[in-house]
């Protein structure tokens, strides 16, 4: 059943939004407390930018770790030029 159908049938919001299970229950308390004050609309728009900060936020981990992986790939790179490069050099000695 949606949330719109139980709050037609006569449910309180905050409870709908507690049986969803899709809504942390921080914001049902805020519902809740706002159904009672009477305050809805503002909780609902408060609520909007909370989530929208949120979803805007949580990409931003995303390039940290690229850039750790694209760091140790080219370091794993430069080890293996270095060794190509430096380990003929070193045996240049043994020939001689």
């Amino acid at each position: 059943m949606t949330l719109r159908a139980q709050v037609a049938q006569g449910c309180s919001l905050n409870e709908s939004l507690a049986l969803s299970g899709l809504f942390p229950s921080m914001g049902v308390r805020r519902c809740a407390i706002c159904e009672e004050s009477g305050s809805v609309n503002t909780m609902v728009a408060s609520a909007g930018a909370l989530l929208e900060n949120a979803v805007c936020e949580k990409p931003s981990g995303l390039p940290r770790f690229l850039k750790q992986v694209i760091v140790l790939l080219l370091g794993g790179e430069v080890g293996t030029i270095l060794e190509a490069l430096f380990v003929p050099l070193l045996t240049l000695d043994q020939v001689f």
